[in-house]
């Protein structure tokens, strides 16, 4: 779990995420894997990268683990939503939810409607801005269970804006073309299962990514169920070869 990591490890995969991010931006990676190498700077239960469409004055998920209602209100109606402007404004700093004064909370609609619902009580919102200062999207981090996230991750989320930004700016940050997968999250994986297909392109035993990931080899093994049925494949080969397909690696 990232929140019991020291600030080495966690400068360690904020590493990960911007080398994560840089692929996306070259079009090596989809974003969903960006989400995934960020679940180790900070552990989270629900994240999304949603980048802004300035034509259509909404934003489209580009990979997250909310579920459907969280998802179309951070689509269609975050915008709108007091606590954006907040995010928006000059600071351009994210907001972290246990840092909201209650009556911000009280007027917002995606807090009361949204997170509220689901268990939330901690996370971030981030707005994320070009080099050149155009507004490209966002980055929405939340938790349930009652766990502080260490002051060096809140530290490094922030750091990070600027390469998360460019891969959600990048044509290359999203997944396109006939095998492209779902446009809300890449197969519908859970960032944990993104680890695991990422692991299986090396051939490696369930006990070997186990080791790697720091879970038990039984669960590396649900993990490669769950990933099979989601996204209708036979076996781990075919697995392997999806995700070489959409461009994910694991980190060596």
């Amino acid at each position: 779990m990232a929140a019991g990591r020291n600030t080495a490890d966690i400068l360690d995969a904020a590493v990960h995420v911007r080398e994560a991010a840089r692929n996306a931006t070259s079009g090596a990676a989809g974003v969903g894997t960006v989400l995934a190498a960020l679940s180790e700077v900070m552990a989270y239960d629900h994240a999304s990268l949603a980048r802004w469409d300035p034509l259509r004055r909404r934003h489209t998920t580009l990979a997250g683990s909310y579920p459907d209602d969280a998802t179309a209100y951070i689509e269609n109606r975050l915008h709108r939503d007091p606590v954006f402007a907040v995010l928006r404004g000059p600071a351009r700093d994210g907001l972290w939810l246990r840092d909201v004064p209650g009556q911000l909370l009280a007027a917002s609609p995606g807090f009361q409607e949204v997170l509220r619902p689901l268990g939330v009580e901690d996370g971030v919102a981030q707005c994320l801005f070009a080099v050149d200062g155009r507004y490209v999207g966002m980055l929405n981090v939340s938790t349930r269970r009652p766990r502080r996230t260490p002051d060096p991750a809140r530290a490094v989320v922030t750091l990070l804006t600027e390469a998360l930004a460019a891969a959600l700016d990048s044509p290359a940050g999203a997944p396109s073309g006939r095998d492209a997968p779902h446009p809300r999250r890449p197969g519908g994986l859970s960032p944990r299962e993104l680890q695991v297909l990422a692991e299986l392109t090396t051939g490696r035993t369930n006990r070997e990514i186990a080791e790697r990931l720091h879970v038990t080899p039984r669960t590396v093994g649900t993990h490669i169920e769950h990933i099979l049925a989601k996204l209708d494949l036979p076996n781990r080969a075919a697995a392997a070869a999806r995700a070489a397909a959409w461009g994910i690696e694991a980190r060596h």
